[in-house]
């Protein structure tokens, strides 16, 4: 017994228990990973040209066109006759503009619309040059000087298109600044208030006015502050009324005291809006017919530009008149539509100055027939005769068409949480960063999975 070992010649592992293995190290399996929904960037999706053009958009523009060559032949047909012995003279010359308008919306809208946005200070320049030799070397017509090239180009037609490229531009970099007096609004009404003093030395009332609206209007879209937007409003307002009553040209006098007598007397109505509230009366419902108006021959001043939407409501009647106005509100709310669902801030703001021009542009028109507003020279978009004015408003209508195909060619994946429309790209900063805030999607933590 005491020649026996004490333990038998087992091994140690025989008789304690084995050692747990080593553990492995921690390893996070997908499940612990945090469930972020990444957005992906939109990919731009090869598909051509054609396919990529906005239809309604263009439906709607080759409407409006297609109505104003009718009413421009309705009204020059007597006068080309008479002045070039061919009834299709002038008309010719409005179809050629139309057609030279055309290729340029057809090659705006090629053009990436943010392309642009590197020229706009550039383009500024230029148009402010050409304001300038207007007013040193213009043709001298009526009193004003508004044309250059024996009266083929008039550069404040061009400068309501590129006020508003450039205001597009700026306003979308300046962000929070927006609301600072000394870097967005202070800066904001100089560069406006240049080019609306060079276009008032024309002088060019209507116009100088278009281009103080429509900058307003996009700086308020951009996210301005309501109390500096309305007391700056104010002072424009005064300023204004002070340069028509005993700045401006005596014909700016004369037609704001004849619209303030017709108030309470028709009758005591400028000129020319009687004789547009007689060829109204004279269309009634239906119209009189296609060429059949007699308010043209003589009696309204500028049938074929100022006062074409008085014939059109001569000869087509009120179901006419009422039809261009239902064009121009589907246009306006179609380019809101573009706006809104533009991929980036410059381009919602470019989208949405340029519908805004064309509205305001067609109602200061329709207002001055229809005694709403005091006498004016406006062109009609799309419809009245004119070189500058058709051929800049459809290189507008591209930029429109480039701003839409831009979105069409983004495509989404289908896991994707961005939403198809983007509605808040000319909102305030302040509310941007809230919404930016409660959309952006929270991490959802797990406690690691260990792999045994």
């Amino acid at each position: 017994m005491a020649d026996q070992p004490m333990y038998d010649n087992n091994p140690i592992t025989d008789v304690l228990p084995e050692a747990p293995p080593a553990p492995r190290p921690v390893r996070a399996t997908p499940r612990s990973t945090p469930a972020v929904t990444v957005q992906a960037p939109a990919t731009e999706q090869k598909r051509s040209f054609i396919a990529t053009l906005d239809g309604y958009l263009l439906v709607l523009v080759g409407i409006l066109l297609a109505i104003g060559l009718m009413m421009v032949y309705s009204t020059t047909f007597d006068w080309s006759y008479q002045s070039y012995g061919n009834e299709s003279t002038i008309f010719l010359q409005h179809v050629r503009n139309a057609l030279i308008g055309g290729a340029v919306m057809l090659i705006f809208a090629f053009v990436d619309y943010r392309f642009w946005r590197r020229l706009a200070v550039p383009l500024l320049l230029v148009t402010i040059g050409a304001l300038i030799a207007v007013l040193l070397f213009g043709d001298d017509v009526f009193g004003a000087r508004r044309s250059l090239i024996n009266g083929s180009f008039q550069p404040s037609e061009l400068a309501e298109l590129v006020t508003v490229i450039y205001m597009a531009a700026w306003l979308s970099s300046r962000r929070t600044q927006i609301r600072s007096i000394t870097y967005g609004l202070l800066p904001f009404a100089f560069l406006v208030g240049i080019v609306a003093v060079l276009i008032l030395r024309q002088p060019d009332i209507s116009t100088a006015a278009t281009v103080i609206a429509v900058a307003g209007i996009m700086f308020f879209l951009a996210g301005a502050d309501l109390l500096q937007l309305a007391v700056t409003g104010a002072i424009v307002g005064v300023i204004g009324f002070v340069y028509v009553t005993t700045l401006g040209p005596d014909y700016a006098q004369g037609r704001l005291s004849g619209f303030v007598e017709s108030v309470a007397d028709v009758t005591q109505a400028d000129y020319h809006v009687q004789q547009a509230i007689i060829a109204f009366n004279n269309g009634g419902l239906t119209g009189v017919g296609l060429g059949q108006g007699k308010q043209k021959f003589g009696n309204l001043p500028a049938p074929h530009t100022d006062s074409i939407f008085a014939v059109i409501g001569e000869e087509l009647g009120l179901l006419g008149a009422g039809l261009v106005v239902a064009l121009y509100i589907a246009l306006v709310t179609r380019g809101i539509q573009v706006a809104r669902r533009s991929v980036d801030p410059f381009g919602a703001l470019l989208a949405a100055g340029i519908t805004i021009w064309i509205a305001i542009k067609a109602l200061l028109n329709i207002a001055v027939m229809t005694a709403v507003v005091p006498p004016t020279g406006a062109p009609l978009p799309f419809i009245s005769f004119g070189g500058s004015s058709l051929v800049v408003l459809l290189a507008g209508t591209g930029l429109l068409l480039s701003v839409s195909r831009v979105r069409a060619r983004q495509t989404l994946p289908k896991w994707s949480a961005q939403a198809p429309e983007r509605r808040n790209v000319i909102a305030p900063p302040e509310r941007r960063a809230r919404q930016a805030s409660a959309n952006r999607p929270r991490p959802v933590e797990e406690k690691p999975t260990f792999v045994e």
